[in-house]
């Protein structure tokens, strides 16, 4: 019972680990294993030797670390991109600004979501953090992809952009530490990547 798992809602945990007695001669970079699970209906496990399941995955990618700290910044900086954007959103909404004026805005607004915090709400971006996001995703997709030939630069972004979403991908690429993801659509398209 103590070493039970259950998750009420799809989700993906990550993990890394670094080989510390594994050293890498001088012709070969250092790489990080990416440890994942993920389940894609309500899963609760009671008993784990007789646990089997249909809707339960797990696998490992070897990952080269200076790419993951390369894309962890680039992933930090659009997160403060995105922040910006909704502060600036905010601020022009909860102006007196007439409609028309904020219609043609070049700063683009937030659309809120069911849930109104502000995390969650879609972010329409701007068309230079876009740029800077299909780069992100297109380096996530990469490093991602089981099959070198689907990892082709991203010509659309594949999920919705929340802060939130943004958030997870950069815990998702922190080596120092885990993360869950349950975000619909950030979930969709990453387990779409393992496949």
């Amino acid at each position: 019972e103590s070493r039970a798992a259950n998750a009420s809602n799809k989700e993906i945990n990550i993990q890394w680990y670094i080989p510390s007695l594994a050293k890498p001669s001088n012709h070969t970079e250092t790489k990080v294993l990416l440890l994942y699970a993920y389940n894609t209906k309500p899963v609760k496990i009671t008993n784990i030797k007789i646990f089997s399941s249909m809707s339960t995955f797990s696998g490992h990618l070897w990952i080269p670390l200076a790419r993951i700290i390369s894309l962890r910044e680039k992933l930090s900086n659009l997160k403060q991109q995105v922040e910006m954007l909704m502060r600036s959103s905010k601020s022009l909404s909860s102006t007196s600004e007439p409609a028309s004026f904020l219609e043609q805005s070049e700063t683009l607004k937030i659309i809120p979501s069911k849930n109104p915090k502000m995390n969650v709400a879609e972010v329409h971006l701007d068309e230079k953090t876009e740029e800077m996001a299909k780069r992100c995703f297109s380096e996530v997709k990469a490093l991602l992809s089981v099959v070198p030939a689907m990892s082709l630069p991203l010509t659309e972004i594949p999920f919705d952009v929340t802060f939130q979403s943004i958030a997870s991908l950069e815990d998702m690429f922190d080596p120092a530490n885990g993360c869950i993801i349950t975000e619909e659509s950030l979930f969709n398209w990453i387990i779409s990547l393992f496949h």
